[in-house]
């Protein structure tokens, strides 16, 4: 592993910072208004949906981020997407496993979780589109042009010279 960070790295890193602040606001927002809405069940279930949202994004980028750390390696590559890929199954058998374990619970409120859920969601993929349309990375980031000695052009092989 070599310490050179990924120009996606601090990209990441500011989403998921950015993230964790608007979940919080969130997290209040979604608790006034559940417990409005459905009492304290309401005011619970806000606050589950809201959390599952970050969660289940936060995964994501922290698995970037955390196959980030190999760049530079041989098998950069193979372990970034086991590492992405990892992550999303886990993401997908959690996800499946809390649904299973919350439905039919009488302190859930399925309508106030499935609208904090989705909020959620919407909040973290607005706050991607802004951090990426803010960042300034190269479209062909992270490459390194080889010099005209290692290709074999020395400056006596320049075209048109004789």
């Amino acid at each position: 592993m070599t310490p050179n960070p990924v120009s996606s790295t601090p990209v990441l890193r500011t989403t998921l910072l950015w993230s964790a602040a608007v979940t919080a606001i969130l997290a209040v927002i979604g608790a006034v208004a559940g417990y409005a809405a459905g009492g304290v069940e309401g005011l619970w279930s806000a606050l589950v949906g809201v959390g599952l949202a970050f969660a289940f994004l936060g995964i994501t980028g922290g698995s970037i981020l955390i196959a980030n750390r190999w760049y530079g390696d041989a098998l950069y590559v193979p372990i970034f997407f086991g590492i992405v890929l990892g992550g999303w199954i886990l993401k997908f058998v959690v996800f499946i496993i809390v649904l299973l374990v919350l439905r039919g619970q009488e302190w859930l409120n399925p309508t106030v979780f499935f609208v904090s859920l989705v909020v959620g969601i919407i909040a973290s993929l607005i706050i991607d589109v802004i951090v990426l349309m803010r960042s300034r990375v190269p479209h062909a980031s992270d490459v390194t042009l080889p010099t005209a000695e290692e290709v074999g052009e020395g400056p006596d092989d320049a075209p048109g010279r004789l």
